[in-house]
């Protein structure tokens, strides 16, 4: 199995005219998806790579039965676009757009609070489940399917332990890039339900980093909830307090956000600690047996 996203998932695209969600539309669509409708306010009638633009979220609801969104509009209507989203009953939107002001993100999450919409990211690379469907930016070659779940802050690490996977012959159920912001939709907790609840992950890998509390929390759910191993790894153990690292969110305000209090939460409640990102793939090897 896989969560959040398979071969049913029918994708729209909002902000698909602009060079970005053209791109990955056609990359998107080349790894299998199936790529339904496209969204941009006065693009309504046009096409892109033969998907079909229309004017407004809801329409394209209507006319394509479209369940998952991704978003790629700038960070000024980004916002806009996830509650549009939402309003229109999409299950899944994926918000790829860097760069949202926080103020915003506070109406979204207050906003999505009374609805059924799933938000993945912020300021992410997306997710796959391998094989079978892909709503984000990242390479589909280097993901193989198998049985090992990934959920990441950081984009660029999410590519690296895949690799290192695919290379050790370890595939993938769904690999989940949750963002790099302060405030995002979808937290390490919730992700890590969905693959202590789903059949054919064994194994998971949870890739942390600097900044807020959100390796503490899950933590917590390791401890109380998870009976599957869970493999961490947090970046940013040499960063000074107070600067910023790469991320929004990957910041040093305190004990709390410091990599080495993620890791000694994470290292009590039960979780395997790797101290650099090159033995990952080794390591979950080796749990695999």
């Amino acid at each position: 199995m896989s969560i959040l996203i398979d071969e049913n998932t029918r994708l729209l695209i909002q902000g698909i005219t602009g060079g970005e969600g053209s791109f990955h539309a056609r990359r998107c669509m080349e790894y299998g998806t199936k790529v339904v409708a496209g969204m941009t306010p006065g693009k309504g009638g046009t096409q892109i790579s033969d998907v079909s633009v229309f004017n407004t979220v809801e329409s394209a609801v209507r006319e394509t039965g479209a369940n998952a969104s991704m978003v790629f509009v700038p960070p000024a209507g980004a916002a806009d676009a996830i509650m549009e989203a939402a309003d229109a009953g999409i299950p899944l939107v994926v918000c790829i757009t860097e760069g949202i002001p926080v103020l915003d993100m506070v109406t979204v999450l207050h906003y999505l609070k009374n609805k059924s919409t799933r938000l993945i990211g912020p300021n992410c690379p997306g997710l796959i489940s391998p094989g079978k469907c892909k709503v984000g930016i990242m390479a589909g070659e280097i993901h193989m399917p198998g049985n090992v779940g990934v959920i990441s802050r950081s984009g660029t690490l999410t590519y690296e332990t895949v690799s290192q996977l695919t290379a050790q012959g370890i595939g993938q159920s769904t690999c989940v890039g949750i963002g790099g912001d302060p405030l995002i939709g979808t937290a390490f907790t919730e992700v890590l339900q969905l693959f202590q609840e789903d059949d054919e992950t064994r194994v998971v890998v949870l890739i942390g980093e600097i900044g807020g509390t959100f390796e503490q929390d899950a933590a917590r759910y390791i401890k109380e909830k998870m009976t599957k191993p869970v493999i961490a790894f947090v970046a940013g153990a040499s960063a000074p307090p107070g600067r910023r690292m790469g991320h929004a969110g990957a910041i040093v305000g305190g004990s709390s956000t410091t990599a080495q209090d993620k890791i000694k939460a994470l290292l009590e409640a039960g979780a395997i600690i790797v101290p650099n990102p090159a033995e990952i793939g080794l390591t979950v090897k080796k749990v695999l047996g």
